[in-house]
Protein backbone atom coordinates (compact mmCIF):
# COMPACT_ATOMS: atom_id res chain seq x y z
CA UNK A 1 0.00 0.00 0.00
CA UNK A 2 1.90 2.96 -0.97
CA UNK A 3 0.82 6.25 0.55
CA UNK A 4 2.38 9.43 0.71
CA UNK A 5 -0.25 10.40 4.14
CA UNK A 6 1.58 9.75 7.38
CA UNK A 7 -1.19 9.87 10.08
CA UNK A 8 -0.07 9.53 14.08
CA UNK A 9 -2.87 8.63 16.51
CA UNK A 10 -2.93 8.76 20.50
CA UNK A 11 -5.31 6.76 22.19
CA UNK A 12 -7.01 5.90 25.61
CA UNK A 13 -9.97 4.10 27.07
CA UNK A 14 -11.19 4.76 30.29
CA UNK A 15 -14.33 3.63 32.47
CA UNK A 16 -15.38 4.66 35.75
CA UNK A 17 -15.64 2.21 38.03
CA UNK A 18 -14.62 -0.88 35.23
CA UNK A 19 -17.67 -1.39 34.89
CA UNK A 20 -19.28 2.09 34.66
CA UNK A 21 -19.17 4.81 32.54
CA UNK A 22 -17.05 4.98 30.01
CA UNK A 23 -15.07 7.18 27.68
CA UNK A 24 -12.60 7.37 24.92
CA UNK A 25 -10.35 10.10 23.63
CA UNK A 26 -8.14 10.30 20.79
CA UNK A 27 -6.04 12.92 19.24
CA UNK A 28 -5.00 12.22 15.39
CA UNK A 29 -1.92 14.59 13.96
CA UNK A 30 -1.45 14.91 9.58
CA UNK A 31 1.29 17.03 9.02
CA UNK A 32 0.63 20.62 11.15
CA UNK A 33 -3.09 19.41 11.64
CA UNK A 34 -4.60 18.18 14.86
CA UNK A 35 -8.14 16.92 15.83
CA UNK A 36 -9.32 15.54 19.01
CA UNK A 37 -11.93 13.17 19.34
CA UNK A 38 -14.27 11.93 22.53
CA UNK A 39 -17.21 9.95 23.59
CA UNK A 40 -18.50 8.17 26.22
CA UNK A 41 -21.40 5.50 27.23
CA UNK A 42 -23.70 5.00 30.54
CA UNK A 43 -21.84 1.82 30.89
CA UNK A 44 -19.06 -0.27 29.80
CA UNK A 45 -15.51 -1.76 30.34
CA UNK A 46 -12.23 0.17 30.17
CA UNK A 47 -10.74 -2.27 27.60
CA UNK A 48 -13.89 -1.66 25.02
CA UNK A 49 -13.13 1.90 25.29
CA UNK A 50 -9.34 1.27 24.61
CA UNK A 51 -10.59 -0.79 21.20
CA UNK A 52 -13.22 1.87 20.66
CA UNK A 53 -10.31 4.83 20.59
CA UNK A 54 -9.18 3.12 17.91
CA UNK A 55 -11.90 2.16 15.94
CA UNK A 56 -13.29 6.08 16.06
CA UNK A 57 -9.68 7.34 14.76
CA UNK A 58 -9.45 5.12 12.11
CA UNK A 59 -13.27 5.91 10.84
CA UNK A 60 -12.25 9.14 10.19
CA UNK A 61 -9.60 8.92 7.96
CA UNK A 62 -11.00 9.50 4.46
CA UNK A 63 -8.30 7.60 2.45
CA UNK A 64 -5.31 5.10 2.95
CA UNK A 65 -2.31 6.26 5.29
CA UNK A 66 0.49 4.99 7.24
CA UNK A 67 -0.73 5.34 10.35
CA UNK A 68 1.13 4.56 13.98
CA UNK A 69 -0.94 4.29 16.97
CA UNK A 70 -0.22 4.94 20.22
CA UNK A 71 -2.05 3.30 22.86
CA UNK A 72 -0.77 2.47 26.59
CA UNK A 73 -3.00 -0.46 26.43
CA UNK A 74 -1.17 -3.59 26.10
CA UNK A 75 -4.37 -5.54 25.32
CA UNK A 76 -5.21 -3.66 22.00
CA UNK A 77 -1.69 -3.38 20.95
CA UNK A 78 -0.66 -7.10 21.56
CA UNK A 79 -4.14 -8.63 20.61
CA UNK A 80 -2.97 -6.24 17.14
CA UNK A 81 0.39 -7.45 16.74
CA UNK A 82 0.99 -10.69 18.45
CA UNK A 83 -1.60 -12.12 15.75
CA UNK A 84 -4.14 -12.69 18.67
CA UNK A 85 -6.71 -11.39 16.73
CA UNK A 86 -6.06 -13.36 13.69
CA UNK A 87 -6.14 -16.33 15.98
CA UNK A 88 -8.93 -15.65 17.16
CA UNK A 89 -11.01 -14.94 14.14
CA UNK A 90 -9.74 -18.60 13.14
CA UNK A 91 -11.16 -20.24 16.16
CA UNK A 92 -14.11 -18.54 15.70
CA UNK A 93 -13.45 -16.08 18.70
CA UNK A 94 -12.42 -18.48 21.12
CA UNK A 95 -9.14 -17.98 22.87
CA UNK A 96 -6.61 -20.56 23.87
CA UNK A 97 -8.09 -21.13 26.84
CA UNK A 98 -11.57 -22.27 25.64
CA UNK A 99 -13.20 -19.07 26.75
CA UNK A 100 -14.88 -16.90 24.10
CA UNK A 101 -13.35 -13.75 23.26
CA UNK A 102 -14.73 -10.51 25.14
CA UNK A 103 -15.47 -7.26 22.90
CA UNK A 104 -16.02 -9.16 19.32
CA UNK A 105 -18.26 -6.53 18.05
CA UNK A 106 -14.95 -4.10 18.30
CA UNK A 107 -12.91 -6.71 17.39
CA UNK A 108 -14.52 -7.10 14.10
CA UNK A 109 -15.05 -3.45 13.87
CA UNK A 110 -11.36 -2.88 14.43
CA UNK A 111 -10.16 -5.71 11.86
CA UNK A 112 -12.75 -3.51 9.15
CA UNK A 113 -11.45 -0.30 9.99
CA UNK A 114 -7.85 -1.45 9.58
CA UNK A 115 -7.78 -3.13 6.54
CA UNK A 116 -7.18 0.01 4.09
CA UNK A 117 -4.08 1.16 6.19
CA UNK A 118 -0.23 0.53 6.80
CA UNK A 119 -0.55 0.45 10.57
CA UNK A 120 2.10 0.17 13.37
CA UNK A 121 0.74 0.21 16.73
CA UNK A 122 2.85 0.94 19.59
CA UNK A 123 2.72 0.49 23.01
CA UNK A 124 2.85 3.88 25.44
CA UNK A 125 3.15 3.50 28.97
CA UNK A 126 0.25 5.35 30.51
CA UNK A 127 0.57 8.19 33.26
CA UNK A 128 4.43 9.26 33.11
CA UNK A 129 3.72 12.50 31.80
CA UNK A 130 3.69 12.08 27.95
CA UNK A 131 1.90 15.03 27.02
CA UNK A 132 -0.31 13.19 24.22
CA UNK A 133 -1.11 10.37 26.25
CA UNK A 134 -2.37 12.49 29.31
CA UNK A 135 -4.20 14.91 26.98
CA UNK A 136 -6.16 11.40 25.51
CA UNK A 137 -6.42 10.70 29.20
CA UNK A 138 -8.62 13.77 30.12
CA UNK A 139 -10.60 13.71 26.77
CA UNK A 140 -11.36 9.69 27.91
CA UNK A 141 -12.87 10.82 31.55
CA UNK A 142 -14.89 13.77 30.16
CA UNK A 143 -16.54 11.46 27.49
CA UNK A 144 -17.16 9.29 30.38
CA UNK A 145 -18.30 12.17 32.72
CA UNK A 146 -20.52 13.49 29.65
CA UNK A 147 -24.53 14.30 30.18
CA UNK A 148 -26.98 11.18 28.95
CA UNK A 149 -24.55 8.84 28.06
CA UNK A 150 -26.00 6.63 25.30
CA UNK A 151 -26.01 3.23 25.92
CA UNK A 152 -23.04 0.81 24.36
CA UNK A 153 -25.52 -1.66 23.01
CA UNK A 154 -22.79 -4.12 22.93
CA UNK A 155 -21.59 -4.36 26.24
CA UNK A 156 -25.19 -3.90 27.73
CA UNK A 157 -26.81 -6.80 25.67
CA UNK A 158 -24.53 -9.05 27.07
CA UNK A 159 -25.65 -8.30 30.87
Amino acid sequence: MATDDEVTIYTDGSALGNPGPGGYGAILIHKKKRKEISGGFRLTTNNRMEILAIVESLTLLKKSCRVTIWSDSQYVVNAMTKGWIDGWQRKNWIKSDKKPVKNIDLWKRMIKVTQDHSIDFQWLRGHTGHEENERCDVLAKEGAQGENLPADEGYEAKL
